[in-house]
């Protein structure tokens, strides 16, 4: 199946170049020439990829891609930057880009990096243990092929169980992956993701691990 690229890119001429060379590749690509349009467009369609130019109108390609990090939107990003933005690129990595590449670039060397990082990506997109299996990117989880009804605090929670199967998840663990800093949780709300997850999931052994966390045992 072809991947789906989101290319932002302000130079009309350029960005058609771009469009023709990766269609020449199979790649599905959709061209938006300032960030607002990009970002409205995550919400619409789902991507691959992210290739960003940095200097575009209304929202610039670092600004995008923080807002769409702290919308937990973890689909790879690649930097078109220039010689001139390279303090602006070194922001970009702390927000979230995955890799860059300076104009002028050659297409072929473009074309390597996109692969590699499609290929990286798609590594982590599913993780299988205990018949359950995790898929990242559409964030769900299935048993026997059938897909869980799970909250999005309920699927973190499984998932985390899941990657650490037969090991003790403490309930700090757990914690710190259901909230961030600015946000507060408690022991009793875990006890309650835990019981659903229990009834969704009759079969399988989950252990209590008294006043140490949880251990999807299989």
């Amino acid at each position: 199946m072809s991947s789906n690229i989101l290319l932002l890119e302000d130079d009309p001429l350029f960005g058609e170049t771009l469009v023709d060379m990766l269609e020449d590749e199979d790649f599905n690509v959709s061209l938006y020439p300032n960030g607002q349009a990009a970002l409205d467009a995550t919400f619409e369609n789902r991507f691959d990829l992210y290739v960003l130019d940095i200097n575009v109108p209304l929202i610039d390609g670092v600004t995008l891609l923080k807002e769409l990090r702290d919308a937990e939107d973890e689909t790879p990003a690649i930097f078109v930057t220039s010689h001139k933005e390279k303090e602006m690129m070194q922001k970009g990595f702390l927000t979230g880009g995955d890799d860059y590449i300076v104009k002028p670039f050659d297409n072929d060397e473009l074309i390597l990096r996109i692969n590699a990082l499609l290929r990286r990506f798609k590594q982590k997109d599913k993780v299988c243990k205990c018949g359950l299996c995790i898929d990242n990117t559409r964030k769900v989880i299935s048993y026997n092929s059938e897909e869980l009804e799970l909250s999005k605090r309920e699927f973190e929670v499984l998932s985390l169980l899941i990657e650490n199967a037969n090991s003790v998840v403490s309930k700090e663990m757990i914690l710190d992956e259901l909230y961030n800093l600015s946000e507060s949780g408690s022991e009793g709300a875990i006890r309650v993701y835990i019981n659903r997850i229990k009834q969704l999931l009759p079969e399988h052994n989950l252990e209590n691990v008294r006043g140490i966390g949880y251990k999807l045992v299989c």
